[in-house]
């Protein structure tokens, strides 16, 4: 339900994915929403938004003197960044809902679930340690009025990468498809609507602290099984063991999107987060069957952009899937 009163957000980006859901879900609860970015992308809005144009490894003087009640931040990815736009808005910063990754941990253990006790790595470059020191800045400038929101997979319509998309679109063309791993092999993502809604939630509440923003644990057999029947396909799934699969080069989580090696030293647990405090703090997630069928219709809307050139070729594919048993 929105709340009573609306309020100013400001949201950093908010125009290629999760920024754009994040956008319909403020006006949808009845906030007012600036956007300050680059001005690189236009897109249409279900209501008025306001723009401000700049760059927050540059010129961010189009926030000086500007007040908000809540930052939305989708768009931070280096600690000079946060403190980039901070000192545009001077010392009373509002609440400010930071969008940082799962990708912070230091390690995933095979097997093993982690919450967001897990140790952070210390790294002070790369995708993971550039967010993980972000996460820090943004802690000394408001402690108190800090939401750290670490996303693992995020998946769903205008999702740019097709990490999810791929099996949707798989799956719809029916025959053999090769399915990598076991069955029973747990995943878990996060519709981009879900994901959205609650950043815009924990602004309204003024909600502060470190939230894993993950779906529930599932098995990669659901994930498959979802989609066929969410497209009334005819596929047959072929299972390929990890061992199988890199020694035909297959890699890990691109060459077949959600597949990573369970025993992978480094990687092989990262999804297996916990989200006991994010659903404690309001996170909802709905049916995977809706996210796949969004995601479906989606790529159906515009099939010239269906392109997913990191994964394995059908030729290949083929080959693997050899004289395999099919479910």
């Amino acid at each position: 339900m929105p709340p009573s009163t609306s309020l100013d957000l400001l949201v950093l980006g908010g125009t290629v994915f999760l920024g754009r859901h994040v956008v319909e879900a403020a006006l949808a609860g009845g906030h007012r929403v600036t956007l300050f970015n680059r001005g690189s992308r236009a897109v249409s809005w279900s209501s008025p938004v306001e723009s401000l144009v700049g760059d927050r490894d540059g010129d961010t003087s189009a926030l000086h003197g500007r007040r908000f009640d809540a930052v939305i931040d989708c768009s931070g990815y280096r600690p000079a960044q946060i403190d980039s736009v901070a000192a545009s808005l001077g010392p009373d910063l509002p609440h400010w809902v930071f969008v940082s990754t799962i990708s912070v941990v230091e390690r995933y253990p095979a097997g093993q679930p982690y919450d967001e006790t897990a140790t952070v790595t210390p790294a002070t470059n790369g995708y993971g340690g550039e967010k993980a020191r972000a996460e820090e800045a943004l802690r000394a400038l408001c402690p108190q009025r800090a939401a750290i929101v670490r996303p693992g997979l995020i998946v769903g319509r205008h999702d740019p990468t097709g990490r999810f998309a791929y099996w949707p679109w798989r799956v719809a063309q029916g025959g053999d498809v090769l399915a990598p791993g076991r069955p029973e092999r747990p995943v878990q993502v996060i519709d981009v609507r879900d994901l959205a809604a609650w950043c815009v939630r924990l602004a309204e509440s003024r909600t502060a602290g470190t939230f894993n923003a993950v779906g529930p644990q599932m098995s990669m057999q659901t994930v498959l099984d979802t989609c066929r029947d969410a497209c009334s396909a005819d596929a047959r799934f072929v299972w390929c063991s990890d061992a199988e699969l890199l020694a035909a080069d297959v890699a890990p989580w691109t060459g077949l999107p959600l597949w990573i090696p369970q025993d992978d030293a480094d990687f092989g647990g990262m999804l297996l987060g916990r989200n006991d405090r994010a659903v404690a703090a309001g996170l909802r997630c709905r049916p995977l069957a809706d996210t796949v069928a969004d995601t479906l219709a989606a790529l159906l809307a515009e099939p010239d952009s269906v392109a997913f050139p990191n994964v394995i070729s059908r030729e290949l594919e083929t080959r693997l899937i050899g004289t395999r048993p099919v479910t």
